[in-house]
């Protein structure tokens, strides 16, 4: 789901909160009414929205009574910072999903999901060390944008803070995985030459980078 989209449909703090009521247990409408001290038709009106969305589900009992549920997991992810907003949304991955080779800069242990767990124990093991893992990558994904911020604040103090940093990051990570000719740094960016080149000048100027003419490349100092 486009995570503009949910953010307009998460902004109403009372589906928040039938969000919040749902992830305890499935409810009815008139339990919904009761806990967000709003009128059923208001209620009824926020569920059409969410489920609309997809995010809940409706199922009826034998009294005909009509609950509702989460329909599945998702995560939402928004980012603000003096360098850049954004909103990311996504499902689960599958528990077949081979994390082999994913994550070079990690090293994770997880619970082969292929494996059949018949045992309460083993299951609740199983969850303790997802949850330890959940916190750990939290922790490292925290340590990241810290360290992104520090990258793009030098690089701001270097060029000005007119400058566009993530682009000058994006150039002089290039440089660091290519041959630094100008047609390899456009490649990686993916951005036009003139601008590509522009930048590169720019870092030579103020020393960031330096430029072998005989070969027309790029070399960070």
């Amino acid at each position: 789901m486009d995570s503009a989209v949910l953010l307009d449909l998460l902004g109403n703090e009372n589906r928040r909160r039938i969000l919040r009521l749902l992830a305890e247990k499935p409810c009815y409408v008139t339990e919904i009414s009761e806990y967000l001290g709003v009128s059923p038709k208001a209620v009824i009106d926020h569920l059409r929205k969410l489920e609309e969305a997809g995010l809940i589900e409706s199922t009826t009992d034998d009294q005909r009574r009509k609950y509702f549920r989460i329909t599945r997991s998702l995560r939402l992810e928004v980012s603000v910072s003096p360098y850049g907003f954004g909103a990311k949304s996504a499902y689960p991955a599958s528990n077949s999903l081979d994390m082999s080779g994913r994550c070079p800069h990690l090293s994770i242990e997880a619970p082969d999901g292929g494996e059949s767990t018949d045992e309460i124990a083993d299951l609740a093991a199983e969850y303790g060390r997802l949850r330890e893992l959940d916190r750990e990558l939290s922790v490292a994904k925290r340590w990241v944008h810290g360290r992104v911020e520090d990258a793009l604040a030098e690089i701001d103090e270097r060029l000005g803070t007119e400058a566009d940093s993530r682009f000058y990051a994006a150039v002089l990570a290039a440089l660091a995985e290519t041959d630094g000719s100008v047609e390899a740094v456009v490649d990686e960016v993916g951005a036009p030459e003139d601008a590509v080149v522009d930048a590169l000048r720019r870092l030579a100027d103020v020393g960031v980078v330096t430029h072998e003419r005989e070969r027309e490349r790029f070399r960070i100092r």
